[in-house]
């Protein structure tokens, strides 16, 4: 019997998705069991700490495994961690045959499941839908191979471009249905950053919020050089939930940063660049306190900072129809900006999705893996 082997691994990738937000720092994992033509058994990574797709799938099978051929996103580790090995299990479960769809870019992997797969005589098969693996997991590559936080830049804009009117107003420009996807995108990254100004102005929680599920809030990070933020700031509402970080430089005085630690405030004081905190320097001390994402949500100037500092990995831009005008309103890149169109951004594997009457853009400037 021929299997359709994309069906069945497109089925592990819809289950690996389930486990956004609470995997981290271990990828999105699902797994399907097929013996005789029919899925017996399906699983997927639910938490940090539990047991892998691989073996939730066999505990969840109907009927024995042996001889049957699973179908997982990313190869099976060969290495003992919070968890034993799975590639060990699928040898002493006696499956037949082994579908996957990307080697696991871990160097404590790589490659090593498959070997020991093939050393034991199990049939092994890698690449099977990998582009939608690896977009899948691709804050898991790049943090994995790299220890810097994958950065992602989110903007909301009007049809012509703008993120706010000549006034400074901006709510809403996006539809209820782009700003709920945009919850569920806070859910999956680790941390999300705005600007002091952003702060200032529009006072966020920066909180992932979704009706009917408990979420795991992102490290909420600042960019406030000087120590400006008000002392009523939503985001110094601190506690084992919400966690923040303010980034300053040498020119906080010692009483805002002891006021802000009183808070429950973390304080990481980077050196200057033009003036400001060293967002480079920030992003690699997130990454050594394991923060393995990042979503930027400032405004059009904390935009073209990470742009222009080379750190953005991927782009997402909701696009709203509706038009404002105005030549002073705001867009969602400021900065100096490009001489010739040569010069600009351009996506990689770019999508377009909708929502409601929003439009989603979505694309690499990055990719975490190796082409």
């Amino acid at each position: 019997m021929v299997l359709d082997d994309s069906f069945y691994m497109q089925r592990a990738l819809e289950l690996a998705a389930r486990g956004s937000g609470s995997t981290s720092p271990n990828p999105l994992v699902g797994a399907v069991i097929v013996k005789n033509g029919e899925i017996i058994g399906e699983g997927w990574h639910e938490r940090a700490g539990e047991p892998h797709a691989e073996i939730n799938a066999i505990r969840n099978s109907k009927e024995p495994v042996e001889g049957a051929t699973i179908y997982v996103n990313l190869e099976p580790c060969s290495h003992f961690g919070r968890t034993p090995p799975c590639a060990a299990k699928l040898v002493e479960r006696k499956f037949k045959r082994v579908v996957v769809a990307m080697e696991d870019p871990n160097p404590l992997v790589a490659g090593r499941g498959i070997m020991l797969l093939r050393d034991c005589g199990i049939q092994a098969d890698v690449g099977i839908n990998r582009l939608e693996a690896l977009k899948l997991n691709d804050i898991f590559i790049k943090y994995i191979t790299r220890r810097t936080p994958f950065v992602l830049l989110k903007a909301a804009m009007t049809l012509d471009g703008k993120t706010a009117t000549k006034t400074g107003d901006s709510k809403w420009i996006s539809g209820e249905q782009s700003r709920e996807y945009v919850h569920r995108m806070r859910n999956r990254y680790s941390s999300i950053l705005v600007g002091v100004n952003t702060v200032i102005k529009d006072n966020p929680e920066l909180t992932a919020r979704l009706p009917g599920v408990k979420t795991i809030n992102p490290v909420r990070v600042v960019v406030d050089s000087k120590g400006r933020i008000p002392a009523d700031a939503k985001v110094l509402e601190i506690d084992e939930y919400r966690r923040t970080i303010i980034a300053a430089t040498g020119e906080i005085t010692e009483e805002k940063a002891s006021y802000l630690k009183d808070k429950g405030a973390e304080i990481i004081i980077t050196g200057e660049k033009d003036g400001k905190a060293d967002i480079k320097q920030l992003v690699e001390e997130l990454g050594k306190r394991g923060i393995d994402s990042l979503m930027v949500e400032g405004g059009g100037t904390m935009a073209a900072a990470f742009l222009e500092g080379g750190l953005v990995d991927k782009v997402a831009v909701f696009i709203a129809p509706v038009i404002i005008g105005g030549r002073s309103a705001p867009t969602p890149v400021m900065g100096t900006g490009a001489d010739f169109i040569r010069d600009g951004y351009r996506l990689k594997y770019q999508s377009i999705t909708t929502f409601g009457q929003d439009v989603l853009v979505e694309g690499y400037l990055k990719v975490p893996w190796k082409e």
